[in-house]
């Protein structure tokens, strides 16, 4: 497949309603609706569709439920991919599940891995693989907030995404934390890192900050939204400048081959 040079991707940093779907659903589609239409990519935060809740018995959907069918309407409708989180239900259990929904009708899934202590542990299940999808030439992948601490799962074995994917909930208090780690991965794996997260607070009184970003490879912050400001900006990647800096550090070449169990 041929490489679009530059990817045009949004990044909607949104203030969440409160395990109230039907209201977040709307407001996200006022914002894709805003959006211009040389959009190729949609980024939304974690959980985009209730705020990021343990609830997950009375908030889960179903894959063929409310949430997918926005999604797949604004996949189809703006002709771009939509990626992000919500919450889902499936064989009797739950999933905080990450997507990335294609205008051509392809769908990749991926279950978070890591859960964060306390109640996302305890009600959901974890995944096990990262999907990496080829989207007009690119290579990108996904994986959600707190997986972003444990780098031998967020790494590449030779280059193997240009672009992460990352929908967060990650509250004000650690986030220079965030901030330090997206440009680590960044730096080790050689590839941009787009991160999401919301602001506003939720219903137990944690407060978000923002902080959404993408990051180049070499690790310097390409662009960053405004702190606690709802705010979309779509950015614009280039993906010769990847290429060339790879070829030119090869850095990749030198990467430890492992197996995940």
């Amino acid at each position: 497949m041929d490489i679009q040079e530059e990817l045009r991707i949004a990044l909607l940093q949104m203030d969440l309603a409160w395990e109230d779907r039907s209201a977040n659903l709307r407001h996200a589609d006022e914002l894709v609706a805003s959006l211009p239409p040389s959009t190729d990519l949609i980024v939304l935060p974690e959980m985009f569709s209730t705020g990021f809740s343990a609830r997950a018995e009375a908030l889960a959907d179903t894959m063929d439920g409310e949430t997918l069918q926005w999604i797949r309407r604004w996949a189809k409708d703006r002709q771009a991919a939509v990626t992000g989180s919500f919450i889902v239900r499936e064989g009797g259990r739950y999933y905080n599940r990450g997507f990335a929904v294609l205008p051509d009708g392809r769908e990749y899934y991926y279950d978070k891995r890591h859960l964060f202590f306390g109640g996302e542990k305890a009600m959901f299940t974890p995944g096990c693989t990262r999907p990496v999808i080829e989207f007009r030439g690119w290579k990108i992948s996904l994986a959600i907030c707190y997986d972003l601490r444990f780098p031998v799962f967020m790494r590449g074995h030779h280059c193997e995404y240009d672009l992460m994917i990352l929908p967060v909930e990650w509250p004000r208090s650690r986030q220079e934390m965030l901030d330090i780690l997206v440009r680590a991965r960044a730096i080790e794996n050689q590839s941009y890192y787009c991160l999401v997260n919301r602001i506003g607070t939720d219903g137990m009184d944690l407060v978000y900050q923002g902080g959404s970003q993408v990051v180049k490879y070499n690790g310097k912050v390409m662009e960053r939204l405004t702190d606690f400001q709802e705010e979309v900006r779509v950015i614009t990647l280039q993906h010769y400048p990847l290429e060339s800096y790879r070829e030119k550090a090869p850095i990749w070449q030198d990467g430890d081959a492992f197996q995940l169990l």
